[in-house]
């Protein structure tokens, strides 16, 4: 065995370590909070995403080539009809299919890998609520941290999705904590995940399904990571750090590995997750909130021909700044014109201003087209630690201009469980949405199975 160890310690090992010894009563009140929250918001995503032709696609797919062993179930459904990790990668394309799951300041959708994972891998294994619990929030901050270690904005402007490279380290660690592995395998688990992590923005050149499989696909490579190293089949131990072919390296050039383990245990960046109250890319969720502010002032109908400017980081500008041409569902969802033009016109930015109709809408088309898009120097300060924006109108010669730190959902303008709550009402109104939240807000006096046999019923 290679012990190679040309990097700075051994960032690897010790977050290893953390898993593997990671108890229910190690996570803060707020954190457990967040991950609850998670929970019922995700399922909620994942139970809508199946009305998606993607989803129906993944799902057929992983159909075809089953065994028939019903490790776990397709939510939505009464009975086991999966592998852990097949069940893993169809629930996951599910709740990042319309762009409703949460999202992190470091860039990524941890929900739509971590809970999808765990959830299967605690079905699975009958594992109680505080397990359940214990190995979402040690696949969040993993996965988190990860990409805080690799700086999410370099990252993201080399090409890569970050929930597709680093979300197998969060399903990975997810499944480690469940099946109890020891700090060895864990260490082989996280380093068997991060050889398997994909996923690249290619995708915004045509708005083609990819993005919704890289979440579904970070959740199936974590489970089979943790299982494989359950078996004994080894990692590399330094997945991270490692000079030739560690992941920090290979995703940026500006990467501090010292920021996977720092303060690790002590400060939670589970606690700064954000819930999405609109249906699109959560860089765009500042600009929506402005847009509807900026309407409010100035009242609606909104008259097509005022002049609107928008100031733009520089990372939000090439993620979402294209010019809009309609497209799919997903090339809208990531146009920053297109969301902020179906704001002022519509005031609301949720699926419907997503269907083929409404995306051809002249009127929204001409609108996106003729917003003033600047560079904003600022904001590139804040950015990502503030998911910051603003948009301006003309009114009588006057510019009415509102300017959003963080958007509705972040940490410091939170979304909470009953505002998830009716969030999951909104887009599954044919299931007992109460009795699933007080499942889910309560899920440590629960199990798993009676969560997802609540989510196969009608109300």
């Amino acid at each position: 065995m290679n012990n190679d160890r040309r990097a700075i310690g051994a960032p690897t090992r010790e977050l290893a370590d953390w898993i593997s010894s990671l108890k229910y009563e190690d996570i803060p009140q707020r954190t457990r909070e967040v991950v609850r929250i998670a929970i019922l918001d995700t399922l909620g995503c994942g139970v809508y995403g199946w009305c998606t032709p993607w989803a129906d696609m993944m799902l057929k797919w992983a159909r075809s080539g089953s065994s028939g062993k019903g490790e776990a179930t397709v939510w939505g459904e009464k009975n086991t009809s999966m592998r852990v990790a097949d069940a893993a990668l169809v629930n996951g394309v599910a709740s990042h299919a319309f762009e409703l799951d949460d999202y992190h300041n470091a860039k990524l959708h941890a929900g739509a890998v971590a809970v999808p994972a765990a959830i299967a891998m605690a079905e699975k294994l009958n594992a109680d609520g505080k397990a359940l619990v214990t190995a979402i929030a040690a696949g969040y901050e993993t996965m988190i941290r990860s990409s805080l270690a690799s700086n999410p904005s370099a990252t993201r402007l080399r090409g890569w999705h970050i929930t597709g490279i680093y979300g197998p380290f969060a399903a990975a660690a997810a499944c480690a904590s469940l099946l109890k592995l020891n700090p060895e395998q864990t260490s082989w688990a996280l380093g068997l995940a991060g050889t398997q992590g994909a996923g690249t923005w290619a995708f915004n050149a045509d708005g083609t399904m990819s993005k919704r499989l890289h979440a579904g696909k970070a959740a199936h490579s974590g489970v089979l990571a943790a299982e494989l190293a359950a078996l004994g089949f080894t990692g590399p131990t330094q997945i991270y750090e490692y000079g030739d072919g560690g992941v920090l390296k290979a995703h940026s050039d500006d990467s501090d590995a010292a920021l996977l383990t720092r303060d690790l245990g002590r400060i939670w960046h589970t606690e700064t997750n954000s819930i999405k109250p609109y249906s699109c890319c959560g860089s765009t969720h500042a600009y929506i909130d402005a847009a509807l502010a900026v309407r409010n002032k100035i009242g609606a109908p909104w008259d097509l021909n005022r002049k609107v400017k928008v100031g733009l980081s520089n990372v939000v500008d090439v993620q979402c700044g294209f010019t809009y041409a309609p497209g799919s569902a997903l090339n809208a969802q990531m146009s920053l014109r297109y969301v902020i033009a179906a704001a002022l016109v519509d005031g609301k930015v949720l699926p419907p201003q997503f269907t083929d109709e409404r995306m051809k809408d002249p009127a929204l088309i001409k609108l996106a087209a003729h917003l003033d898009c600047e560079h904003d120097p600022k904001l590139d300060a804040l950015y990502p630690k503030h998911f910051a924006g603003w948009v301006a109108a003309e009114k009588d010669g006057q510019w009415v201009r509102t300017d959003i730190l963080n958007p509705t959902g972040s940490i410091d303008n939170p979304v909470d469980a009953k505002g998830v709550t009716e969030k999951f009402r909104g887009i599954n109104p044919q299931l007992p949405v109460d009795a699933i939240a007080k499942v889910a807000l309560d899920i440590e006096n629960h199990s798993v199975r009676e969560l997802l046999a609540l989510a196969a019923q009608r109300a």
